[in-house]
């Protein structure tokens, strides 16, 4: 809905607010929304006019619908495209890991040019840039990372690697810099808190540092006895909880190698990973639990062939019965080793490049692209979090997530090498267990996928649940919505959402937001520190870096910690082929496609290739039209798009159908629509049909492409014109 649309605060009555929200004390609203007004002069900034609306007037108990008509009261009638929702504190933005090292350091590192946290970002950003060696340095030495062998340099020129080389010479294990105490810290602090679904009411589980530490040694000897040779790939196919982060830290602390899978795959999708990463053994558990349920999940590894498994109980102890010869229970796993040297271990130290973990991300072949992270790509992850969630020492971070996708290995490293606390939830975000939970555990970054927002916002689970203690919220994975995200700023007295894009191969973002600039909802405020971002035109050409423009985005190459390699595909043909180049150097493909506004801010338009993004997984089309195809005889193609919902959101998906008799005639769409999403389980059980059109033909180019943009384009065109009517 455009600002012009809504009534100026000036405007906005005491009969406005008791229509907004029925039930309220509508006079006592107006009342304090006049206090507010009259707390600034009439030319006042309306950024500020929102901020003071937010402190006095928008408790979380206030209904949405007048923080919804407030906030776009405030902006109405401004030609400005983007409204800042948040605005830093200078005193706040001081206190941030960012503004506490530039307060000390920012002469010295940007000169007479330095002013204050919050005018001094812009300059820091393109420090970061400038002067990697600088940059970096700062940010190991407050991080307190640790190198067995030092580097030579921060980076250097190298023909081996197009964005030049990282840490050369360098030697570490990220796993043991995660086992450290930081400065400031000690091992009898808290690493992670959890609970299990359907515990609401008992106490928090509480892990020390130490207590970690012990057993990521014990399951490290462990899997030294099972006699694989170092570097060997182990994949983990379970749940996110304490188990798999300890095993998680364990693979990466012995020496071998992660092969991280997603708990949600069915059995082909495993069997692909498993084949792709040659895993040589795996851990898992017996069941998921979920709402009292027990949904299989051994049976699945083993429908997949897997190699040599451990399994894990999903009830405690309790035994588990059937285990394929040679699999091992959890308890038999452990066992292997002498308790005398179970709490100990010498970490495995390797050079910078030494892979550390194998993810997937689905390419528009059907494939998916195997993408190693190395010693280096938990640098970035936590650098990101450092610097732009400002996760600090003692703080809580918790976001929903699995280590089959890069976020769940980024929170591992964007909490433990930052000296926070892991909080971990065994049951569903969606829920009020999980609300509680977030404030049971004192969550002080809390991150998710739009789709999770917006199921709390429509079921109101976590309404009766203070979370003051969020600083911030953090956002990736999918587009969001305004409103969503606006109602979700509120349910924390107005703590800001730091949007964060990247990818897998990446180890982290390469746009999002930060504590010192101005937060606008659904968009982004800065690249990631040390990351140089390019918009192409309509010819493949960067336009001039800053200036407002539309198309494919591109990033510079030197970009610490992505990725120079892939397991199963072209590295150089899959991100640098046919790309422009840039001082010399040429440019590294992403594929999304973004828009810098006018007044700064960075807003994502989806995949520029025929990727879709479904609750966080990105996927190709291809991928899910071979399915669909073969759903009913009588269907000649489909084409599956990936359509923005009216107002935004995520991608809802649509299946455009064309039969191979024009005549055919469909009674039912829902039996259609319900028929691809059962065969679609088989590709992803998340993967969820929301609407069925019939076509007579598919829009394709000269060269027989079908161009799913046209569809899309249409198909949100009769969205927005069906929505006029009603």
């Amino acid at each position: 809905m455009a600002a012009a649309s809504h009534k100026p605060l000036a405007a906005i009555t005491a009969g406005d607010l008791a229509a907004a929200a029925p039930g309220t004390d509508a006079a006592a609203l107006h009342a304090a929304l006049r206090r507010a007004l009259g707390a600034g002069d009439g030319d006042a900034d309306p950024a500020a006019v929102w901020g003071e609306i937010c402190r006095s007037l928008l408790r979380p108990d206030v209904p949405f619908a007048v923080h919804r008509m407030l906030y776009y009261g405030c902006f109405a009638g401004l030609p400005s495209p983007t409204r800042p929702a948040w605005t830093p504190d200078p005193e706040e933005a001081a206190s941030t890991n960012v503004g506490r090292v530039m307060e000390a350091r920012g002469r010295e590192l940007l000169g007479g040019a330095y002013t204050d946290p919050i005018t001094s970002f812009p300059d820091l950003y393109k420090f970061s840039n400038e002067n990697p060696e600088a940059y970096w340095k700062m940010v190991f030495e407050d991080m307190g990372v640790e190198f067995n062998v030092e580097p030579f340099c921060i980076w250097r020129e190298s023909r081996a690697y197009p964005g030049g080389e990282w840490l050369p010479g360098a030697e570490l294990n990220a796993a043991a810099n995660c086992l450290r105490a930081k400065p400031g810290r000690s091992s009898e602090d808290v690493a992670i808190v959890w609970r299990d679904e359907g515990k609401d009411s008992e106490p928090l589980n509480f892990m020390t540092l130490e207590e970690l530490r012990k057993k990521v040694c014990h399951v490290a000897n462990a899997l030294d006895t099972l006699d694989l040779p170092k570097g060997s790939a182990i994949a983990i196919d379970m749940p996110m909880n304490v188990n798999a982060v300890v095993i998680y830290l364990a693979i990466v602390l012995a020496g071998y190698v992660v092969v991280s899978i997603a708990d949600s795959f069915a059995a082909p999708a495993i069997l692909t990973r498993l084949k792709i990463s040659e895993a040589k053994a795996i851990f898992t558990q017996d069941y998921i639990l979920r709402d009292d349920k027990e949904l299989p999940l051994y049976s699945r590894v083993v429908e997949a062939k897997a190699p040599r498994a451990i399994v894990i109980p999903a009830r405690g102890s309790l035994p588990i019965k059937g285990l394929r010869l040679n699999d091992l229970s959890w308890q038999d796993f452990l066992g292997r080793v002498n308790d005398t040297k179970a709490g100990n271990y010498a970490a495995v130290n390797q050079p910078a490049y030494a892979f550390t973990n194998i993810l997937f991300s689905s390419g528009t072949t059907g494939e998916p692209k195997a993408i190693p992270w190395t010693h280096i790509t938990p640098l970035k992850a936590a650098a990101d979090g450092w610097c732009h969630m400002d996760i600090r020492k003692r703080d809580v971070v918790a976001w929903p997530t699995n280590l089959g996708w890069m976020m769940g290995p980024w929170l591992v490293y964007a909490s433990l090498l930052n000296g926070a606390s892991m909080a971990l939830y065994n049951g569903s975000p969606n829920s009020s267990g999980f609300a509680k939970f977030v404030q049971d555990a004192k969550v002080t970054m809390l991150g998710l996928v739009p789709s999770i927002a917006r199921t709390w916002k429509n079921t109101d689970c976590t309404a009766v649940f203070d979370w003051s203690t969020i600083r911030c919220f953090s956002s990736s994975g999918e587009a969001s919505s305004v409103d969503d995200y606006l109602w979700l700023m509120g349910r924390a007295c107005y703590k800001p959402v730091i949007e964060y894009c990247g990818g897998t191969e990446i180890g982290g973002g390469f746009v999002t937001g930060s504590l010192l600039q101005p937060q606008a909802l659904s968009a982004f405020s800065t690249p990631a520190m040390g990351c140089n971002l390019f918009i192409l035109d309509s010819s493949g050409n960067p336009l001039p870096q800053d200036s407002v423009g539309i198309g494919e985005l591109a990033l510079d190459p030197i970009l610490f910690g992505s990725s120079t390699t892939l397991l199963n595909a072209d590295h150089q043909e899959v991100y640098f082929n046919g790309m422009p180049e840039w001082n010399g150097r040429i440019l590294r493909r992403h594929g999304d496609e973004f828009e810098r506004t006018c007044d700064g801010y960075y807003r994502a338009h989806g995949r520029a290739d025929d990727t879709m993004n479904l609750g966080g997984i990105k996927v190709s089309s291809i991928e899910i039209e071979r399915i669909c195809n073969r759903v009913n005889d009588a269907i000649l193609e489909t084409a599956a798009i990936g359509v923005p919902p009216i107002g935004g959101g995520p991608e809802q998906l649509t299946i455009a159908v064309v039969f191979k008799d024009q005549s055919t005639q469909v009674e039912d769409l829902n039996q259609l629509k319900l028929a691809f999403n059962t065969a679609l389980k088989k590709l992803n059980p998340l993967f969820k049909v929301s609407s069925v059109v019939v076509v007579p033909s598919l829009p394709r180019t000269a060269s027989n492409k079908v161009m799913r943009r046209v569809l899309c384009k249409e198909f949100t065109q009769a969205a927005q014109a069906k929505k006029s009517k009603i």
